[in-house]
């Protein structure tokens, strides 16, 4: 699955827009690591894998960098009851067919990297295949 996703995803965005999807696609999987409320270490490292395997890291977009900014436009979202707005949000700024194709895959499988997934999660990984699968 790793060099399935790192072939689909080489040369799909124009530097234009790739920087955007990117950070749309992050804010995507911690909303699904944040969605039960609970944040674990499996998670973060699967949002981190997906992310290196995938070549979203380049001169102009770094996890490391967005990942602060991306959570707490997350957590903002959950606080307020706005992960719907959210979605829209996200859904808007990732064009990419080849990226939409594979958020859903992610996100299931960060729900999955704890080995749990919960009906909030379950709810949201529903959401995001009926917008992105």
């Amino acid at each position: 699955m790793n060099q399935r996703l790192r072939d689909l995803y080489t040369h799909v965005s124009v530097h234009a827009t790739a920087d955007r999807e990117h950070e749309a696609a992050l804010e995507l999987l911690l909303l699904v690591m944040m969605a039960d409320r609970h944040i674990s270490t499996q998670e973060i490292d699967e949002i981190r894998h997906i992310s290196d395997d995938s070549g979203w890291e380049t001169e102009t977009f770094s996890f490391d960098q967005y990942i602060g900014a991306a959570s707490a436009k997350v957590r903002h979202a959950l606080a307020e009851h706005a992960v719907d707005e959210l979605l829209d949000d996200i859904d808007q700024r990732v064009a990419s067919t080849v990226l939409r194709a594979a958020l859903f895959s992610a996100a299931r499988d960060v729900a999955g990297a704890d080995h749990s997934v919960d009906a909030d999660e379950e709810t949201l990984l529903g959401q995001i295949a009926a917008r992105f699968d």
